[in-house]
């Protein structure tokens, strides 16, 4: 519920504080006085968009600012939503800047406009006799109708359920879309993946083949050599080893004069070992060197296939066209499993429709339950409220989608003559008839569900004071159940409210302002006396008005 709201420079409101209670409040005033201007300033906190026009005095910024008591609510879970800090008592403040910019914030976080406007709706419901547009739409009237049916467990249930259905449906989609794309491409993956396969790809074998090939292709080359190193190390005449031997032979006999020569002595014996083994290598080399035309034929023809195969793909190395076969084989694997993918979602998407029709039967068969009864409240509440012949015409018809909150489309007809055509609200309904409508409609939701605060501006124009009664009593009845407000000109609703607020202007240094002042009992005689008989107060009027007070 609104619990005070302050405005600053705004329009003719210079500055203005107020605390409101809960009940039934009153807001009267001249024409003129400044009721719109509260509107506007409550507007704002709501998330409509700001106006430079709005500010008292453009040198300086506007402020509003609206204290709620949020603790009956529910709204937990829209502040998680909205990023915002959960307080019981929550705080709305909306700028607007002589530059033109507006700021908004909750509990001193900024938000924007449409985190404002989520918040709003759940706040305060401004009502006049021109929006009447909420009254007309499918899914206020399906509102309506779940109160009284009690399906909020049941829809919970179904969208929770219709959710995963979505997911599932995207997912046969995409399974759809994949199978026929890659039925296209099946053959070519199935070539490729098949040549890939043929090559017997491992991972180092490109390297390793290469320098086969270059053995092979060189052995009368490498033979030459083998034979001309062996022959440089082991000649008999000048080969290097018969040389060492002969320094060797010199040194021992050195080494017999001085021990100086031994140092050079052992190194060359070191050197002739080595030399000896390296002649070994050689002649093992030698012998198993072999000309081998076939093997040379295999590993050329194999480094042709892995070239062409890398020149194809457009890759470096084996290892990439090893991960090409494998990306390959889960293409076609998974062209030639589609068809079982396919039927296995569309089984498990058939099972949860099975779910999904038994929640939508429960909901329509507790909204064809509740239908009568609504339409049995509304009748007798516009019955009340001038409207004797006004008859409702609702029924379901059963939608072959899953809609989002079930699986009905919603006839809400109207009729207000006896014999008359039965039409929707909107054509059926004048502007003052839907207002009342509405009217019956918010009271029959206030008993069942926690509504917003709600204000009713004005949508007692036109309507006469027997009726007048009518509607005050309905307002009242409302108001034991949540915050209930009402701007009007009629006596008989003012002396209903529990509280009783006037909106007038007045004149300081030749400068309007509009002011609230919350009146007591005896000013709530004097207003109600004027609004009876005018400034001129009447005896008469007086007691009238005190008449309608008690």
């Amino acid at each position: 519920m609104l619990t005070g709201l302050t405005i600053k420079n705004y329009a003719l409101i210079d500055q203005l504080q107020v605390n409101f209670n809960d009940g039934f409040t009153i807001i009267t005033g001249e024409t003129g006085a400044g009721k719109s201007i509260l509107l506007g300033g409550l507007s704002l906190i709501l998330g409509k968009r700001a106006d430079l026009s709005s500010l008292r005095n453009p040198e300086n910024k506007c402020i509003i600012e609206a204290t709620f008591d949020i603790s009956k609510y529910k709204l937990k879970t829209l502040f998680k939503e909205q990023d915002l800090d959960y307080e019981t008592q929550t705080i709305i403040r909306r700028e607007i800047l002589p530059s033109g910019k507006s700021r908004a914030f909750v509990n001193d976080s900024p938000v924007n406009l449409s985190s404002l406007q989520a918040l709003g709706e759940q706040l305060i419901d401004i009502h006049s006799q021109h929006e009447t547009m909420q009254l007309v739409n499918d899914a206020f009237q399906f509102q309506v109708i779940d109160a009284l049916a009690k399906t909020d467990t049941n829809l919970l249930t179904y969208a929770t359920y219709l959710k995963q259905h979505k997911v599932l449906k995207k997912e046969l989609k995409q399974l759809l879309q994949f199978q026929a794309e890659a039925t296209k491409e099946h053959d070519y993956n199935s070539f490729l993946l098949n040549e890939l396969v043929v090559a017997n790809l491992k991972e180092d074998e490109l390297e390793t083949l290469e320098e086969e090939y270059e053995l092979l292709s060189n052995v009368e080359n490498i033979q030459l050599k083998l034979e001309e190193a062996n022959a440089l190390l082991n000649e008999e005449q000048k080969g290097v080893l018969t040389s060492l031997r002969e320094v060797k032979t010199a040194l021992q006999k050195l080494a017999t004069i001085s021990s100086s020569y031994q140092g050079i002595l052992d190194r060359v014996t070191s050197s002739l070992i080595d030399l000896d083994d390296v002649l070994v290598d050689i002649e093992r080399f030698e012998g198993n060197l072999d000309a081998d035309p076939n093997r040379l034929e295999v590993v050329s023809g194999k480094l042709t296939i892995l070239n062409n195969l890398l020149q194809k793909h457009l890759v470096k190395t084996v290892a990439e066209l090893i991960i090409i076969r494998d990306n390959l084989s889960k293409k076609v694997e998974a062209t030639e499993n589609a068809d079982q993918d396919i039927l296995a979602k569309e089984n498990e998407i058939a099972a949860l429709e099975k779910i999904l029709n038994t929640e939508a039967k429960q909901i329509t068969d507790k909204r064809n339950k509740a239908i009568p009864e609504l339409k049995k409240q509304l009748e007798a509440i516009l019955s009340q409220l001038g409207m004797p012949n006004a008859q409702f015409d609702i029924s379901l018809l059963a939608s072959n989608t899953y809609l989002n909150n079930g699986k009905d489309n919603l006839n809400f007809l109207f009729s207000a003559n006896k014999g008359g055509q039965f039409n929707i609200l909107k054509k059926a309904a004048s502007g003052g008839e839907l207002s009342r409508i509405m009217l019956a409609i918010k009271s029959i939701l206030s008993k069942y569900v926690k509504l917003p605060t709600i204000m009713f501006d004005e949508i007692d124009t036109g309507v006469s004071g027997e009726i007048s009664n009518k509607m005050a009593d309905i307002m009242s009845q409302m108001s034991t159940k949540m915050q209930v407000f009402s701007i009007t000109h009629l006596p008989q609703i003012a002396a209903k409210g529990n509280t009783h607020y006037k909106v007038y202007k007045k004149d300081v240094n030749e400068v309007t302002t509009t002011n609230l002042i919350k009146l007591n009992h005896d000013d709530r005689v004097v207003e109600l006396a004027q609004m009876l008989g005018g400034s001129q107060l009447s005896d008469s009027a007086i007691a009238h008005a005190k008449q309608l007070l008690n």
